[in-house]
């Protein structure tokens, strides 16, 4: 599952994906598949001239930023020692979520009994993505069936149980009710795992995005998806649901899957789920994430991006693990 904080991946890689569906149209491999395509309507040309002038990633990889006042003269420690809890610096704190488009957003899904990734993982940028900006839209991940999941990822702060209550079967129309009020032009519909159901709420999935394509046609939707438990029937449901990508999570490199996911999920199992999602509808763009700061080399990450490639996956994200709370794995950089 994808339900943790992880720096800005979340509104990153629905952007990634965004700019696939709505850029040239042509596909690139791997890394590169969200640097080939313009900026979005919505930026002004201001804006969109800093984007093309601005710092690339190689620079951010050298570490050779111009502004780097936000940090130079911290003092305290940025590697953990053993048995230590680091303090998070100060560029990693935010402010506490507040604004009209954050009360908008939450009132709305508290009237629909609605929920989000946003607030089951405790998402520190929470407050940025539902407040939006200057040059941003606000964005919320709905999370599908509940909050509590029949899993338990050492990563993941939502709820578990082995038996979650009963799934709302208005879930799909009030999640499309809510988007429409939003005015949203691309959304991303996610879940807990829920082992508990015979198709693993595959069918909640199609009926939402019908609900959906059904008040707006012309929205973009992403699914991020569990495994489905390998049930390759679940995973055409979704496929053939009238989505536009369809999203699901490696998570981390092959050789920390058992450390990292609940044993019950495997990075080939993942594999075959997005494999078999573009062999049964070849237009939909494939996406997954990697979390980044687990103790993985950087080889293994190579390796994993290459065997992504190899099934045919449209876009990959990288993002910072951040451990949610003590009881969770613990970053580890080295």
């Amino acid at each position: 599952m994808a339900l943790l904080p992880r720096g800005r991946r979340c509104g990153a890689a629905a952007t990634a994906a965004r700019r696939l569906l709505l850029g040239t149209g042509a596909r690139v491999p791997g890394s590169h598949a969200c640097n080939q395509y313009t900026t979005s309507g919505s930026l002004t040309e201001e804006k969109k001239e800093f984007l093309q002038s601005g710092p690339d990633l190689q620079d951010f990889v050298s570490g050779d930023l111009s502004d780097k006042s936000a940090w130079a003269e911290y003092k305290g420690n940025l590697k953990r020692q053993k048995g230590e809890r680091l303090r998070l610096p100060p560029w990693l704190k935010t402010e506490i979520p507040m604004g009209k488009n954050y009360n908008k957003l939450k009132n709305t899904l508290r009237s629909l009994n609605l929920h989000t990734v946003c607030e089951e993982a405790r998402c520190p940028n929470i407050g940025e993505c539902w407040g939006g900006g200057e040059y941003a839209t606000a964005t919320a991940t709905i999370m599908l069936m509940g909050d509590t999941c029949t899993r338990g990822c050492r990563f993941c702060s939502v709820k578990t149980a082995k038996n979650p209550p009963p799934l709302d079967p208005e879930e799909p129309y009030n999640t499309a009710k809510a988007i429409a009020e939003w005015g949203l032009d691309y959304v991303v519909l996610t879940s807990v795992d829920r082992d508990d159901m015979p198709d693993g709420g595959a069918e909640h999935f199609a009926k939402t995005v019908s609900h959906l394509k059904e008040r707006n046609s012309k929205i973009l939707v992403e699914c991020l998806t569990p495994d489905f438990r390998g049930d390759l029937r679940a995973v055409e449901k979704v496929a053939l649901s009238g989505l536009d990508v369809y999203a699901h999570n490696v998570e981390t490199v092959p050789a920390l899957q058992r450390k990292v996911r609940d044993p019950r999920a495997s990075f080939e199992q993942s594999l075959r789920v997005l494999k078999h999602a573009k062999e049964v509808q070849p237009r939909v763009v494939t996406k997954t994430s990697v979390m980044l700061g687990l103790g993985e080399t950087d080889g293994q990450v190579y390796s994993t991006m290459k065997l992504l490639r190899e099934a045919d996956v449209d876009c990959l994200t990288l993002g910072q693990y951040m451990q949610p709370t003590k009881r969770h794995l613990k970053v580890n950089s080295s």
